[in-house]
């Protein structure tokens, strides 16, 4: 009987072995975490909303699929003191870029396309661009030949030399607006596929392949999913990724039956007190904070998502898992080896980071500055969401804010400095 017994233990974890860690709740120390140390952030966040550094805050720790810490901390209302609720959905801005890196890969994986491909294979626009060598003070400008033509590869590693419309260098910001185009948050009047087919009459800010330039790379992915698969990226994600995956949470359009879970919007104003962000300002261009609520056929694929803090661990998990989750293989492993390596050369973005194919990548050089290991990848979002996937320790953390203006960067640091110095083995 007991030969029996262990029999099918060892039957079960071989089957859950192949599905991949799932998510499972959990004891800090059946995660592998002391108690006591984790409690350096509870005290953490409630000092930073005490001394008015954020209205509220919350944080997910995961270790080898068993959650360590999942908590909120402050308030999501300062007025009438509502608590900050950690399942609220959060506006998480350019944490779409992982999940739209990840629809061109399932794509690359269905032999749609290849990464090598010029851009123009599939919007003519982009054939034959020029690259920006002066802007004139009337914003006409002089341009010379691109050498070659932009690649998918080089919108995945943002070396493509398009720019960021409103966030972007004052070159960048000065040509996109006389063309319309914005960063992608609250747009509603026109296609993505028709304004990404504009952005390719412009020129290049560099030379493709030159260096690293956060721009409107990933919105253009976005419409190469579309013109590619023949659906639409809410489409393409929902029936790809976010149902086979569970996630229940994630949107470019929030449902008006879950209005109330979408978090508030605080900005810091002048005189350093906290206020809701009536709106969002993008170099004078004004979007309303509650965008994620108003209808929109424009799907950024740069920004455009919200989502919960443990949605997105669903799909951190499916990454650490090799590509699989809760047996819905999403990617294969190879798909995930090929984003999270370093995919340009000795172009440093970040203190000797690097770059793979969505992510920004802790390399040998630059281990040392933080506790994660080589090969950890991350990414955050102007709204001050951040996550790491630690692949050697099998971590995935998370910490959500939601402000705009942001000030105080350091407690993010601070939290990922918290949470591995809580890790018992």
């Amino acid at each position: 009987m007991k030969k029996n017994l262990l029999s099918i233990l060892f039957l079960v974890a071989g089957v859950l072995s192949a599905f991949g860690q799932v998510i499972t709740t959990s004891t800090p120390e059946a995660a592998g975490f002391s108690s006591e140390r984790l409690k350096r952030i509870d005290v953490a966040m409630n000092d930073w909303v005490s001394k008015g550094y954020m209205n509220g805050t919350a944080a997910l720790i995961i270790k080898n699929g068993k959650v360590a810490y999942y908590k909120a901390a402050g308030y999501n209302d300062l007025d009438t003191k509502e608590p900050m609720p950690k399942d609220g959905i959060f506006r998480i801005a350019s944490q779409s870029k992982a999940i739209t890196s990840v629809a061109i890969m399932m794509l690359f994986e269905e032999g749609k396309l290849l990464l090598s491909d010029p851009v123009s294979l599939y919007i003519p626009s982009y054939k034959g661009q020029s690259v920006l060598v002066k802007l004139n003070p009337d914003t006409s400008y002089t341009t010379i030949p691109s050498k070659r033509e932009v690649t998918i590869k080089d919108l995945l590693t943002h070396t493509s030399g398009l720019g960021y419309a409103q966030i972007g260098s004052k070159e960048a910001n000065a040509i996109y607006a006389k063309s319309n185009l914005t960063a992608g948050i609250g747009v509603n009047q026109e296609s993505l596929v028709t304004a990404m087919t504009r952005l390719g009459t412009l020129p290049l800010m560099h030379q493709p392949g030159e260096k690293f330039t956060y721009g409107l790379n990933n919105d253009l992915l976005g419409a190469l999913v579309e013109v590619i698969s023949g659906v639409s990226l809410d489409e393409f994600f929902r029936t790809k990724i976010f149902e086979p995956l569970g996630m229940k949470d994630t949107y470019f359009n929030v449902p008006q039956s879950k209005t109330g879970k979408l978090v508030n919007l605080y900005t810091e104003k002048p005189d350093g007190t906290l206020a809701k962000a009536q709106a969002n300002m993008l170099n004078n261009n004004t979007v309303t904070a509650s965008y994620p609520l108003v209808k929109t056929s424009y799907f950024s694929g740069g920004a455009g998502l919200s989502s919960s803090i443990f949605d997105y661990a669903i799909f951190l998990q499916m990454l650490l898992n090799d590509g699989e989750y809760n047996g819905r293989r999403i990617l294969s492993r190879n798909a995930v080896r090929m984003m999270t390596t370093n995919q340009v050369g000795n172009v440093a973005i970040s203190n000797e980071d690097k770059f793979g194919l969505g992510f920004q990548l802790v390399t040998e050089e630059s281990s040392g500055r933080t506790p994660s290991q080589v090969g950890t990848f991350s990414w955050g979002g102007a709204f001050g969401t951040s996550y790491w996937v630690d692949p050697k320790e099998k971590l995935v953390l998370l910490i959500y804010r939601q402000m705009q203006a942001r000030t105080h960067n350091e407690v993010i640091e601070k939290f990922r400095a918290m949470a591995y110095g809580a890790m018992n083995d």
